[in-house]
């Protein structure tokens, strides 16, 4: 009976969701995401999409769709979604900033910096593209292309810390030390409660083997933030690179504790053992 009883609510259930409109599904499935109700979510907006497979703005939901499959841990399916979002608008800039966030994460640098001039193509100004498009033209040792994505987005935010920290970056792999350091000091008096400024300065002074200023610097980002795990990491880096074993491996221990990548600390532990 229990059965018979689940199966009627089941169909009722189905029934229900069939009558509503297509506005009304969309509806619901909004007020399921502000719950959290992330698979009752998809479920209204496929519900919708059957009803109305033809309209344009069902690109939106297949942006939902994706935004909800990343959630849920889903990459390729929601690379699969934004597609169809975007073959179905393909200006919608939410669409394209999605995707290409995803495929920055999915480490598919290419195609990420695809989606990012069309961004900037259809708003030159866009600070986030520009951003991300000077972070993979860097990594690409494009260094014009990128310095001139920063410097148009210090044009537009003269207060950009992230895109001077860019510059930094960019200026110590340009082989522009100077210029790169005098930055970094500049961000450090501007904000000297920032322990990533200290980390990015010590890893710069360890390049030019200024050791101790670099220990200095670890020491104080630890001070500022104890539970940032990058600085133990960098920080045994530089007690293996000197010798300090014991040091190292307080340090790398630290790292454990506070979730690192397993796979960095394998590769420290066999520094520190060779």
């Amino acid at each position: 009976m229990k059965k018979i009883l689940f199966v009627l609510y089941f169909l009722i259930g189905v029934c229900t969701v069939s009558a509503q409109s297509y506005q009304d599904l969309v509806k619901r499935g909004l007020d399921a995401i502000s719950r959290d109700s992330l698979q009752q979510a998809e479920d209204f907006f496929r519900a919708a999409l059957k009803k109305e497979p033809a309209l344009k703005s069902n690109a939106l939901l297949f942006n939902y769709i994706g935004q909800i499959q990343e959630k849920t841990g889903r990459d390729t399916e929601a690379l699969e979604s934004y597609n169809l979002g975007i073959n179905l608008s393909p200006h919608t800039m939410g669409i394209l900033l999605n995707r290409a966030a995803l495929y920055m994460r999915i480490g598919r640098m290419d195609k990420a910096l695809t989606d990012y001039n069309d961004i900037l193509d259809l708003n030159s100004d866009h600070r986030h593209a520009l951003m991300m498009r000077a972070y993979i033209y860097t990594s690409q040792n494009l260094f014009k292309d990128a310095r001139s994505d920063y410097e148009r987005l210090l044009r537009l935010e003269p207060d950009n810390e992230s895109a001077v920290l860019g510059l930094v970056l960019l200026n110590e792999k340009d082989n522009r030390p100077k210029e790169a350091m005098d930055q970094i000091n500049q961000l450090i008096q501007k904000n000297p409660r920032c322990s990533d400024y200290y980390i990015v300065r010590a890893e710069m002074e360890m390049n030019r083997k200024a050791y101790e200023s670099a220990e200095l610097d670890y020491m104080k980002a630890i001070e500022l933030d104890p539970e940032n795990v990058i600085c133990y990491l960098n920080r045994a880096t530089y007690y293996i690179k000197t010798g300090q074993k014991e040091k190292a491996r307080q340090d790398l221990k630290k790292a454990a504790s506070l979730n690192a990548d397993p796979g960095e600390l394998a590769d420290l532990y066999q520094q520190l053992e060779d």
